[in-house]
């Protein structure tokens, strides 16, 4: 797939930040791409489905990038994982020019979602692209309520995301993705 016609991909997982970067982009006059990236993740039909209906929304491209690991992962931090996307992006659209988003947010405990992250990866990414691509986290400064107030204000369809770590036919409310969405009181916002 050519992409050098997008100004900004967008690594969409289906979730409320990425899609709310999809929001922040368009609202920018950009020309976004989104790009879901299938790990194996036990929930993979149920993202890709909501990053569809985000894509389908905003009437933006959808790529898929399938990933294949021989591992399974639980609950809570996959160390690596955005690092993993960030160079599975880099790989597969090696012409690309432009920027590349992470729906990162304030208040994780994980170092890839954090400003020093981005510091990091921005130098080995300027390496490759000869400073011709550049990160960027919009709501990297921002706690999960201003990212839900962000998407409340911007009609940002958050009935369309998906959230939960596992793959029950509901969210199960016990992982670190449903109990960070649980604070925001959208649980019952979760597509199934």
């Amino acid at each position: 797939m050519k992409v050098n016609h997008f100004d900004v991909i967008v690594l969409l997982s289906g979730g409320i930040d990425s899609s709310a970067c999809v929001n922040y982009y368009l609202s920018q006059k950009l020309k976004p791409l989104g790009l879901f990236i299938d790990y194996g993740q036990t929930v993979a039909k149920r993202e890709l489905s909501s990053a569809k209906q985000i894509s389908r929304h905003y009437k933006i491209k959808l790529d898929t990038l399938k990933i294949l690991l021989d591992c399974k992962f639980g609950d809570g931090e996959i160390k690596g994982r955005n690092a993993l996307f960030l160079f599975a992006m880099l790989t597969k659209y090696t012409d690309f020019t432009g920027i590349v988003s992470l729906g990162i947010h304030a208040g994780v405990p994980y170092y890839d979602t954090t400003e020093q992250f981005i510091v990091d990866m921005q130098k080995t990414f300027t390496s490759y692209s000869d400073g011709k691509i550049k990160l960027d986290a919009p709501f990297l400064k921002w706690n999960k309520p201003m990212v839900y107030q962000y998407c409340i204000d911007n009609q940002v369809p958050i009935q369309l995301t998906y959230s939960c770590e596992k793959n029950g036919k509901k969210p199960c409310g016990s992982c670190n993705s449903c109990l960070d969405r649980s604070k925001l009181n959208v649980s019952a916002m979760h597509k199934v």
